[in-house]
């Protein structure tokens, strides 16, 4: 592996990373309900509660996974 391969790939994870930061803080920006939606598990008791997100962590998992397949074929061609 060259280094201008290695640069395009950091170059291209960068934009990748810059572009999920802006869209995770359009989302708060817009108040939509990431680690509230529904399927989330919140269990509170009088001196503890525990946050299971596993509703949120799908759909993040699904939205990274179809990014970063596009990332993949754009790299490629």
């Amino acid at each position: 592996m060259n280094l201008e391969s290695i640069a395009k790939a950091i170059l291209i994870a960068g934009l990748g990373l810059t572009a999920l930061g802006g869209l995770i803080w359009l989302a708060a920006r817009l108040g939509l309900p990431l680690g509230r939606l529904p399927g989330d598990i919140r269990i509170q008791g009088e001196n503890f509660s525990v946050y299971f997100p596993v509703v949120t962590g799908l759909l993040i998992s699904v939205i990274l996974t179809i990014v970063l397949n596009l990332m993949i074929r754009l790299i490629r061609k």
